[in-house]
């Protein structure tokens, strides 16, 4: 099917407020039309092929990357949120090719070592405009990734960049008026990212006995529910690894069929006429219920209280973002161990290290805290 068809056919299928290809406001640089691809498509394509999301590979979600093998990493973790997006997009009739690229790209910005990672970076960064994740995606994708000698960036559509923009205020672009919500794309993998890091952390989080499933079937009601249709599915089954897993993924199936359904429901419900005309709108139309919102509330509540926080995950945490900053010191110290690139597109000294820094994977991290004879005995 070429590029017409998919255009004609998201004009026919999709949802009056989904985003549709063929109205794409194009990109900064303009560039003849694909044959066979939407605009979203070659978005998605050039994320995936990029420098930065092969590095992912190695970045760290919450285990740091080299403790073990089937702990989830940062590019894992991006592959779910585009299985949840596609998901949730084919059952509401919003444009998958968008959903797809933003899921893959919304990632790129983390540094090595997850949250420890940001948290180091913005408090090295605090006099030269600080460091969040999230801008930094967007600085992955318009200036540090190269595709093109004619310009900086992978060059991706207005449309994608606006959906990478999840925590920034949203404009119209002709009228320049704020509208309250982004585009629903964008609501949905938002709520994507967090259904699938809430599932996969369960899962992580039972394997490495971090987390107690017993104890959490009496105190968490969303795991409760999960695990009672587990075994009401699978009559015999023994508490065990796989019971567990199976109530895990019970538990990823409730979220989405939540949402699936009160985004539906409000979509519906909405007289908006169209994409723009939605972010405009009196309430955001991707959504879970109240009853389940509360339960995933708890749910959240448990992971910071009885994981993200305990010792046997943070100490390789504190220890690896210790490194990180000493990588970063020697490093501002010794400019010539960066790539002149990077000095190139930065405003400062700092921020060319940051850059630098934040594209690094865990594991080359620890090489060059070698090569600068700043590694630890331990």
């Amino acid at each position: 099917m070429d590029r017409r068809r998919k255009e004609a056919r998201e004009e026919q299928d999709l949802h009056r407020l989904a985003v549709r290809s063929a109205q794409s406001r194009g990109r900064a640089h303009a560039e003849e039309e694909d044959s066979f691809r939407t605009p979203f498509e070659r978005d998605r394509d050039r994320v995936i092929h990029c420098s930065g999301f092969r590095r992912l590979m190695y970045k760290t979600q919450v285990f740091v990357n080299h403790v073990g093998d089937n702990q989830r990493t940062r590019m894992t973790h991006s592959l779910e949120v585009l299985q949840v997006s596609r998901s949730l997009a084919c059952a509401l009739d919003l444009n998958e090719g968008l959903c797809e690229a933003v899921a893959l790209a919304h990632d790129l910005g983390h540094p090595p070592y997850g949250h420890g990672g940001e948290v180091l970076l913005d408090e090295k960064m605090a006099t030269h405009g600080g460091f969040d994740h999230n801008r930094q995606s967007l600085r992955v994708v318009q200036v540090l990734e190269r595709r093109s000698p004619e310009y900086r960036g992978l060059n991706l559509t207005f449309e994608t960049l606006e959906c990478l923009r999840k925590h920034e205020e949203v404009a119209d672009p002709v009228t320049g008026a704020r509208l309250r919500w982004p585009l629903l794309e964008a609501q949905l993998v938002d709520l994507a990212d967090s259904t699938a890091y809430h599932y996969h952390d369960l899962d992580d989080g039972i394997r490495e006995k971090i987390l107690d499933p017993r104890r959490m079937e009496q105190e968490v009601e969303l795991w409760a529910e999960a695990v009672g249709a587990s075994r009401r599915r699978h009559p015999g089954i023994e508490d065990g690894p796989l019971l567990w897993r199976r109530a895990a993924n019970e538990l990823l199936g409730l979220a989405i069929a939540d949402l699936c359904a009160e985004s539906a429901r409000r979509m519906a419900a909405s007289p908006a006429v169209n994409a723009r005309a939605a972010q405009s709108g009196a309430e955001r139309l991707i959504g879970h219920s109240p009853a389940r919102r509360s339960q995933i509330a708890a749910l959240h509540k448990h992971l910071f209280e009885h994981m993200y926080f305990r010792e046997e995950v943070n100490w390789q945490v504190r220890r690896a973002t210790e490194l990180l900053g000493k990588v970063f010191d020697a490093v501002l110290a010794r400019r010539e161990k960066v790539p002149a690139h990077f000095f190139e597109t930065a405003d400062s000294d700092p921020r060319a290290v940051c850059d630098y820094v934040q594209g690094m994977t865990d594991r080359y991290v620890e090489a060059v805290a070698r090569d600068l004879g700043v590694l630890p005995a331990y």
